[in-house]
């Protein structure tokens, strides 16, 4: 799996949406192929891919918003969906 280092700048794919399904009660990534239910922590991660903010500035703001945030797992998360094309990782 290719990594990105934390200036890369990750956005949603053109193909995939991020929702909140209101019969689930939870947010979802939509593709052509799948849906992907998502905990609260993933859709706050992905609404922060915005294509703007840098894999470093997704980590600090989701510290500012929780007490307990592990660098390695959110970075991970972002590797795995860039690796499944969900994501697109820019540069500024």
């Amino acid at each position: 799996m290719q990594t990105a280092d934390g200036a890369d700048r990750p956005r949603l794919a053109r193909h995939v949406r991020l929702r909140f399904d209101p019969a689930r009660g939870r947010h979802v990534l939509l593709t052509p192929e799948a849906v992907t239910v998502l905990n609260g922590t993933g859709a706050a991660v992905l609404e922060l891919c915005d294509g703007q903010r840098t894999r470093t500035e997704i980590v600090a703001a989701l510290r500012g918003r929780y007490d307990s945030v592990d660098d390695d797992e959110v970075r991970l998360f972002l590797d795995r969906l860039t690796a499944r094309r969900c994501l697109e990782a820019g540069r500024g």
